[in-house]
């Protein structure tokens, strides 16, 4: 056995551990402890370590300089609760959340629009980001009987990445990985099927810049690309969870929201590919914006400038 195998099997028994353990804890020892770690990251933790000053800069040019210092870091602490509780409810929600209690675990916004968008007929492009329970939205389109192909990134672990990709298949879903899996994004498509990506990742240098929080953040034109492609519907979603119940026996709640359902064929500009892109760009920052303490700050979207910034940097240096 190598190194490197051994390290891998070492961090999946220690993650199956915390699995066990995290299965039993009610609701509220879970809010606890996240609100602890959370606490610890802001306070004790050194800020370098935790990114803190990435995610108050990336506040700040979002929300203005009225953001004051404390709502600052009230907001990165709440940032940190939210991302520990989202891996314990990972971890519960293979048995916390089916057809027969989603009245009581999911709340539905603009339920027709996505109704109608999902039953049209036509290929779906469900986007979303880095922000709020995103399993728990395509858990609930699995348990509907709405299967797509899921986008994401391989992780190093074998070990780990096989966990993670049975819980999303067991609702129905295909995980797609972002490196190589190309020709199974296509084959879906072209057979009318439905994909679930992410929008907010930074594209590169060779990325289409569009407006994101008052800043221009680089987007893949791939997906602006697939939709004209594949005469897709884009519909820009989330799952966020909402303000815990008294009750502390009754498991945690979340919004599943359609926040625009665009149609390709209804783009009348010059450059197609901008206007869609601006438009579920838009509609991301606009569910984000509700509950910003659930998007995660530390996320690089700005990492790439535009060309004419840097030149501009360079000849101010």
């Amino acid at each position: 056995m190598t190194k490197q195998k051994a390290r891998w099997l070492a961090e999946y028994a220690a993650f199956r551990l915390i699995t066990c353990v995290v299965e039993i804890l009610s609701v509220r020892q879970t809010i606890r402890i996240a609100e602890f770690v959370g606490w610890v990251f802001v306070n004790v933790l050194p800020r370098k370590m935790t990114r803190y000053h990435v995610a108050a800069e990336n506040l700040q040019h979002a929300f203005g300089p009225n953001l004051s210092d404390k709502e600052v870091e009230r907001l990165i602490e709440g940032m940190w609760v939210h991302l520990f509780r989202l891996v314990a409810e990972i971890i519960q929600f293979p048995r916390r959340l089916h057809k027969d209690n989603f009245r009581d675990v999911i709340r539905f916004r603009n339920r027709k629009m996505c109704a109608e968008a999902l039953n049209s007929g036509r290929t779906i492009l469900m986007l979303g980001g880095h922000f709020g329970n995103w399993e728990a939205l395509t858990a609930t389109f699995g348990i509907f009987g709405y299967p797509m192909g899921i986008v994401a990134r391989e992780l190093d672990n074998p070990y780990l990445h096989r966990w993670f990709a049975r819980t999303r298949e067991v609702t129905g879903h295909r995980l797609l990985l972002k490196q190589g899996g190309w020709d199974g994004m296509v084959e879906i498509l072209q057979a009318g099927g439905n994909l679930g990506l992410l929008c907010d990742q930074d594209a590169g240098k060779r990325g289409i810049f569009v407006e994101f929080f008052n800043r221009p953040a680089s987007t893949f034109r791939s997906l602006a690309l697939m939709a004209i492609e594949h005469d897709a519907l884009v519909v820009t979603g989330y799952g966020v969870r909402l303000p815990d119940d008294e009750d502390e026996s009754r498991w945690v709640r979340f919004e599943a929201g359609c926040e625009d359902v665009l149609d390709v064929r209804e783009i009348e500009a010059e450059d197609e590919v901008r206007a869609i892109t601006e438009r579920f760009t838009k509609a991301l920052e606009q569910a984000i914006r509700r509950h910003p303490e659930q998007y995660f700050w530390v996320h690089r979207r700005w990492k790439s400038v535009p060309r004419e910034r840097k030149r501009a940097r360079k000849a101010a240096a």
